[in-house]
């Protein structure tokens, strides 16, 4: 397994950022996040048309590029750097995943190509309202009828999910144990009796949605109660591009904090100088690097199909959730007054970084998995 980034990756990052500096600073990020659907599918078709984002890590049997897992993280981290508004986890991470691993043949060439062009907005419906998303209490059932499916219940805090053009859910078989009977379906976001209904959360720069599913018609993903492998595989790739979307944004509040503190002047000197500025800089850059390793290696372990992957994913997304919490309080502090302020853009960053460490997994729910694992 390597443990450095080779010239092309470094190469691609360098390229992928200096373009999401221009497409994504903050007063964009302000303008987005202030409308209902938080992104512009002009815009979205420009960094697809120009860079082809989405199609990274899509085979290219299917449209894509055909990358790994460790090219596809570069990019999450460098969207992570810029908060950049866009529909690219809910479509390229969460919904690619679930149809590469859940779906056919036919069904791959079907959905992937238009996920890979930007064509197509896609999103995973899997989160209840009670807030489970490991499958624990679904209650999203499918029936069955002269083998035309449709499904009823709730999702909640679905990505982009009053946008997306099509949805990947999942859903059980009624009166059927956890893992049991699961099943992933392919649903038309226009489809009749769904309903959507947008979510106001802390973290205005990635929209949520609740799903009302009334008899919405379906198609079936794969094999019918099938769906806890291809689940659990997306998952664990999912929690690794989280990982390192999450380092990104640290890293940048970070150098933002940094920055401010050399330029911001007391006592005829500049803050930087001070011993509680050097320690709380010290203890970012430490905190950072450490989750930045727990995160490359996880994409890294992915794309080895290594043995302990998943055990390498909740390492990543611990290290990541609370080094992000962690130094986004230590930048706010640094900042000082103005650092609790809106017009400074430290809370955009501390909004994502709250956000981010529920979503998929908090940290004690990934220290509690990586027991259970152990113990296994």
């Amino acid at each position: 397994m390597k443990f450095s980034f080779t010239e092309e990756q470094d190469e691609f990052r360098s390229v992928l950022r200096r373009f999401l500096e221009d497409k994504s600073p903050s007063t964009e990020v302000r303008r987005l996040m202030a409308t209902a659907d938080g992104w512009e599918r002009e815009q979205w078709a420009k960094i697809n048309s120009e860079l082809g984002l989405t199609a990274v890590a899509i085979p290219e049997a299917y449209g894509g590029h055909g990358f790994g897992l460790s090219e596809q993280c570069i990019v999450l981290e460098e969207m992570g750097r810029s908060l950049l508004c866009a529909p690219y986890f809910g479509s390229a991470v969460l919904a690619a995943s679930a149809i590469l691993y859940a779906g056919t043949e036919e069904q791959k060439n079907e959905l992937l190509p238009g996920i890979a062009s930007g064509s197509t907005v896609a999103t995973l419906a899997f989160t209840e309202e009670n807030g489970s998303w490991d499958n624990s209490g679904l209650t999203t059932i499918f029936d069955k009828s002269k083998n035309e499916y449709s499904i009823t219940g709730t999702k909640s805090f679905v990505l982009d999910g009053t946008t997306a053009d099509l949805i990947i859910v999942l859903a059980r078989t009624p009166n059927t144990k956890k893992d049991e009977g699961l099943s992933l379906f392919a649903v038309d976001g226009q489809a009749s009796g769904l309903k959507k209904e947008p979510l106001k959360s802390v973290d205005e720069t990635r929209k949520l949605a609740r799903i009302h599913f009334d008899q919405v018609p379906a198609k079936l993903l794969g094999v019918e109660g099938n769906a806890a492998g291809p689940m659990k595989k997306t998952m664990t790739r999912s929690i690794i591009c989280l990982s390192n979307e999450m380092v990104g944004g640290a890293d940048r509040l970070r150098e933002d904090a940094l920055e401010y503190v050399k330029m911001r002047m007391q006592f005829g000197r500049s803050i930087a100088s001070f011993q509680v500025t050097k320690h709380k800089a010290t203890d970012m850059l430490a905190d950072v690097e450490l989750a930045k390793s727990a995160a490359y290696f996880a994409a890294a372990a992915f794309d080895e199909e290594d043995d302990e992957t998943e055990e390498a994913a909740s390492i990543a997304k611990a290290a990541s959730s609370e080094a992000y919490m962690q130094t986004a309080i230590h930048s706010i502090q640094m900042h000082g007054g103005i650092g609790f302020t809106w017009d400074n853009d430290t809370h955009l960053w501390f909004k994502r970084a709250k956000s981010s460490e529920v979503f998929l997994g908090d940290p004690a729910h990934h220290h509690e998995k990586m027991m259970t694992i152990w113990d296994a």
